[in-house]
């Protein structure tokens, strides 16, 4: 069982991704140079957040050229897992892995808080050990995490059970205050038809300790190392 955390000129938690899988998790993890053109052989990839080089054009729009994307691609083709986080999540809908684009706040402010997440389905590798309505407690910081889409692509998400995330207080209330970035329908992370990508814009690698506030993010880490090497 082996990580491949994908590394990207300028990126700031490929270093805290391979940490929470390294030595929290205990798992095999490597770094991948984005202009690598194989993941090592990897189980699970990993496209962390932190900034990417090109953001100043649009989050992801660069990074999706990566040479590294391509294989990337092909790991998911092959229904294997991948997880996004954040800049990673961008980068995904960018390179049309997954559905949607993240947008600029709606206070176009950037944002760093502790949110509450809603999970609303099991069906992921990275969900499959969190109930369906249970609240996780992560870290958001972003500026531009507002996810978007047409109304018609909403309507198919929600038929193939591929909202994964939604933003919620603290009883899992859908309220306006609990949506920190005015995303649409409340969405936080979002998986591909398959259910094998999953992207979100919180971070789980900055939740995987007691010292971090909540170890809600590690749940996603065990849950696909246990799906892997079942």
């Amino acid at each position: 069982m082996r990580f491949a955390v994908l590394v990207f000129p300028g990126s700031n938690c490929d270093h805290d991704s391979y940490h929470a899988v390294k030595h929290v998790l205990g798992a095999d993890a490597h770094f991948v140079w984005h202009k690598e053109g194989g993941l090592g052989g990897a189980d699970v990839v990993i496209v962390p957040g932190g900034f990417s080089y090109g953001d100043y054009l649009r989050a992801g729009a660069i990074a999706r050229f990566s040479p590294v994307m391509e294989a990337v691609r092909r790991h998911a083709a092959q229904g294997r897992p991948v997880l996004g986080t954040c800049n990673g999540f961008q980068i995904l809908t960018e390179a049309g892995l997954l559905p949607g684009a993240l947008r600029r706040n709606a206070s176009l402010r950037f944002i760093c808080d502790d949110v509450w997440l809603r999970c609303e389905t099991s069906r992921t590798p990275f969900t499959q050990a969190i109930d369906a309505g249970e609240r996780l407690k992560m870290p958001i910081a972003h500026g531009e995490g507002s996810f978007f889409c047409a109304p018609e692509t909403l309507a198919e998400m929600e038929v193939h059970g591929q909202v994964v995330f939604r933003y919620c207080d603290a009883e899992g209330g859908l309220t306006p205050e609990a949506n920190p970035n005015g995303s649409t329908a409340h969405i936080a992370g979002v998986c591909n038809r398959a259910g094998n990508v999953l992207g979100l814009m919180p971070h789980p690698e900055r939740a995987s300790e007691p010292d971090m506030g909540s170890e809600d993010g590690l749940r996603l880490f065990q849950s696909v190392l246990s799906v892997v090497t079942a």
